[in-house]
């Protein structure tokens, strides 16, 4: 009997390629996130040691995990637990593979539900729902979205309906394969680009015109500037480090296990060293040149850098752009809305797309399963994880899937990935894949940054995180510990997490029933998400291990 193989899957063109890969690095943290981040680390004081973070962190990274996925490929493994697993020598790499799908469906669980409030907000800004209305009553309509108080679109559970909704057009698109991937990427991408490019431009031409009896100083050069004005001294700053390693984790998409996952359907004599640098280089544009340059401007420009410095947050896109929006005329609102909350929208699914391949990569590889059952158990799975994170946002347990799968997780994995590209699977044999098909010519300096450099510095971020100070404030608690003083942990590192120090302590403060009911409900679902978290993990380990037991029997067949 004639057993007919399937073709391999791969992506139709390498511009394809590089959008998808883009698309997967470009999300809401180049949008929401690094604004925020600059603004708390003192602007430009963020910007010299993020660059600087970019070139020794994520550019590394991305060679490995481009490389570590065509590596994979060839030997048919198409997700990261087989892909560590051929290139380690021990059993446990296909074990520490599983991050790679764990952090993915950990992930996209509540990013989806942030892509539901882009989508509905579309839909708000088109028919003008924002008209009128005060800054507090923009701030209170998202927060009635997202607590069921009332609906503001008149359909029940709305928030549940449209995260629903979202949910099922990613998996639709993921039943396609790389090919639906690729033609998303094709539309989203260049949409995003001129979104943001119009936005930016309208930050720009904005300049001291928004200024108010309220805020008479608002300029919106003020928050260009602020951002943009470098500060040498914040290179001594160990808390501005921690932040900028931080943010390269978000915004290049590294430690998830999603480039490998793409990378490994790629063809064997493909440049990914050029692929890598033009991914990441685009996905720089978009975050430092247009990211920086429509929220805290616009803002700036109506309420002051004072009042951006002190509010600065992730609810800024949704409980205060809207209000700024408004400013500039019924038509230009409608607009202006529509190309923020759709650009949010393309960043957003271009990369939680990338976070379904790797579980559906898996299942092909392992269990023979096809694009729609793979989609659909994908879905699933999300659904399963992320109705928690939709009913219980203000308990906390969106903010433990964050921290756990979505920063902690990619963090591990990094350093763990590094340390096997470097030191087991060796440079000399890594630095081949890196250069193999390159057109490019790769400074030979990053195989000196990949092997010592690269695993030092995550290793630092690592522990940076376990040990974070209290106020995060370093340099003081350093000299501290110099004096002899303790060394005080801020409730927000990963061993006063783990214990959720700041919630028992102010269980213990509380003076009301009330509020100690409020606190003790937070405590109940921190560690409900963590259960959850917790099972996920297992389960996918447990998939790993029948699927190493299918792959031993049928070797010995």
């Amino acid at each position: 009997m004639e057993i007919k193989l399937m073709p391999k899957e791969a992506w139709g063109s390498r511009l394809g390629l590089i959008l998808a890969m883009a698309g997967n690095a470009v999300g809401l943290g180049n949008f929401l996130r690094f604004p925020v981040q600059a603004v708390q680390n003192g602007g430009g004081a963020f910007i010299i040691p993020y660059l600087i973070c970019f070139l020794l962190l994520g550019i590394p990274l991305l060679f490995i995990e481009w490389s570590s996925g065509r590596y994979g490929g060839k030997h048919n493994n198409h997700s990261t637990p087989f892909i560590l697993d051929g290139m380690g020598k021990g059993k446990i790499w296909k074990y520490i593979g599983v991050f790679g799908i764990f952090t993915n469906i950990a992930v996209v669980a509540y990013y989806t539900y942030i892509e539901s409030w882009s989508f509905i907000y579309v839909f708000h800004a088109l028919f003008g729902s924002f008209e009128n209305m005060s800054q507090t009553q923009v701030a209170q309509f998202f927060e009635n979205y997202i607590s069921f108080n009332t609906s503001t679109t008149g359909i029940p559970f709305e928030s549940i309906v449209f995260y629903v909704l979202v949910l099922i057009l990613n998996i639709y698109i993921l039943s396609k394969g790389l090919g639906g991937i690729e033609k998303a990427a094709k539309i989203g991408m260049p949409l995003l680009i001129i979104f943001g490019i119009i936005l930016a431009i309208s930050a720009f031409t904005l300049g001291e015109s928004g200024r108010s009896a309220q805020f008479p100083d608002a300029s919106a050069w003020d928050g260009l500037n602020f951002l943009w004005t470098p500060q040498f001294d914040s290179l001594l700053n160990p808390k501005v480090w921690l932040a900028a390693a931080g943010q390269i984790f978000f915004t290049l998409s590294v430690g998830m296990g999603t480039i490998q996952c793409y990378a490994a359907y790629i063809r064997e004599n493909e440049d990914i060293a050029l692929n890598a640098v033009s991914a990441g280089f685009m996905n720089e544009f978009v975050e430092v040149v247009l990211g920086s340059s429509i929220v805290i401007p616009i803002a700036a420009g109506y309420l002051g850098m004072d009042w951006v410095m002190e509010n600065a947050g992730f609810g800024m896109a949704f409980q205060t752009m809207p209000y700024l929006f408004q400013q500039w005329g019924q038509t230009l609102a409608i607009f202006a809305g529509i190309l923020w909350f759709g650009l949010l929208f393309f960043a957003g699914i271009t990369s939680s797309l990338a976070m379904g391949t790797p579980w559906m990569g898996f299942m092909k590889d392992e269990f023979g399963w096809g694009k729609k059952r793979g989609a659909w158990s994908f879905g699933l799975l999300a659904l399963i994880m992320g109705i928690p994170t939709v009913l219980f946002y203000q308990e906390g347990v969106f903010e433990e899937y964050d921290y756990w799968g979505g920063t902690v997780s990619l963090v591990l994995f990094a350093l763990l990935e590094s340390i096997l590209f470097s030191w087991v699977f060796g440079i000399h044999k890594g630095w081949r894949e890196i250069t193999e098909g390159a057109d490019m010519k790769v400074p030979r300096i990053y195989k000196v940054v990949i092997k010592y450099i690269t695993p030092l510095l995550l290793l630092m971020v690592f522990i940076g995180a376990l040990v974070t100070p209290e106020d995060n404030d370093w340099t003081a608690s350093i000299l501290n510990l110099w004096n002899g003083d303790p060394w005080i942990l801020d409730n927000h590192s990963i061993i006063r997490k783990l214990s959720n120090h700041e919630l028992k302590e102010l269980l213990l403060e509380a003076d009301t029933l009330v509020e100690k009911k409020e606190i003790a409900d937070k405590l109940f679902y921190s560690n409900l998400a963590r259960i959850l978290l917790v099972s996920l993990f297992l389960f996918i380990t447990s998939l790993v291990y029948l699927a190493n037991r299918k792959r031993l029997l049928k070797s010995r067949i």
